[in-house]
């Protein structure tokens, strides 16, 4: 396993807020003393080329100026530079995943699968799994797919990719609930809303047969913005799946036998450090998983 990760992207941002610091901060300290034989790599640079894959050049220069965007996105110094790492994070992750390099995981923030071309918004700044998505098509993956089971609709991601040829997207995540979408599905776009405080097992399924479709669309890339808001135990989302689910989860990335990156996405309780441990340690194949 390759985590891919810049201590500077806990430089920013509020301790009251639940995309904080402490979230990778605390999950980068957990995880370098689990697993000691795990390779730690800093994201390279990403230049506005790169950007303009997924986003608009005015949404780039947006970014670069205040004010905030919404309640949940304010606008901070240097939030441009350190939304840049984070898709350098899904970048550096998807390129070693198609050359060999094994499973690889972004450990960055601010997340990104609400950003759309041009409007930041909750948490997100740049949509690093979009950019990762349209610069392994240019590395030569025909078919590339976003599997997305954070606990809200990935809708900046939709956005993005929906009707665009060798892209397929699933997401799995609450409706009712933020950002309100995510009810609809398109040739290449296809959702599994859930309830609030819905079943477990009917959260698994939904899971499930997501992941079935995304291994009957072929892919040579599969993309997953890994968001572990959906835990029983989280603030932010009133979900129900446990710990062992996302060990679950994990287990079906490995079995895929796919090249498979991921990034982090949302998660917020406290346990966020073991249910990532859970994810990554089954899909590395660890025994004791």
């Amino acid at each position: 396993m390759t985590i891919l990760h810049d201590p500077r992207c806990a430089e920013f941002g509020s301790d009251f807020r639940p995309e904080r610091a402490a979230r990778v901060r605390a999950s980068a300290v957990h995880l370098r003393s689990a697993h000691a034989d795990w390779k730690w790599r800093e994201p390279g640079p990403v230049g506005e080329e790169a950007l303009l894959l997924a986003h608009t050049r005015a949404h780039l220069q947006r970014l670069q100026v205040p004010p905030g965007f919404d309640e949940d996105t304010p606008w901070y110094e240097d939030i441009f530079a350190h939304a840049s790492r984070s898709v350098g994070g899904a970048l550096d992750a998807a390129h070693l995943a198609l050359s060999g390099g094994g499973p690889a995981f972004s450990l960055m923030r601010p997340p990104g699968h609400h950003a759309t071309a041009g409007q930041a918004m909750g948490f997100c700044y740049l949509n690093q799994v979009a950019v990762a998505a349209f610069a392994a098509r240019a590395w030569g993956a025909a078919r590339v797919a976003v599997w997305d089971f954070d606990a809200h609709h990935g809708n900046g991601t939709e956005a993005i990719l929906e009707g665009r040829p060798g892209f397929f997207l699933c997401s799995v995540h609450q409706f009712p609930g933020y950002p309100g979408t995510g009810t609809r599905n398109s040739p290449n776009c296809s959702n599994w809303p859930v309830p609030a405080h819905g079943s477990r097992l009917l959260h698994l399924e939904a899971l499930e047969r997501s992941w079935t479709a995304i291994l009957a669309f072929r892919p040579e890339l599969i993309l997953i913005s890994a968001g572990f808001d959906a835990y029983l135990h989280d603030e932010v989302a009133p979900m129900s799946l446990e710990m062992d689910d996302f060990r679950t989860l994990g287990r079906w990335t490995a079995q895929a036998g796919i090249p498979a990156a991921a990034v982090l996405e949302g998660g917020y309780s406290e346990d966020l450090p073991l249910l990532m441990d859970a994810y990554l340690s089954a899909w590395q194949g660890d025994a004791a998983t």
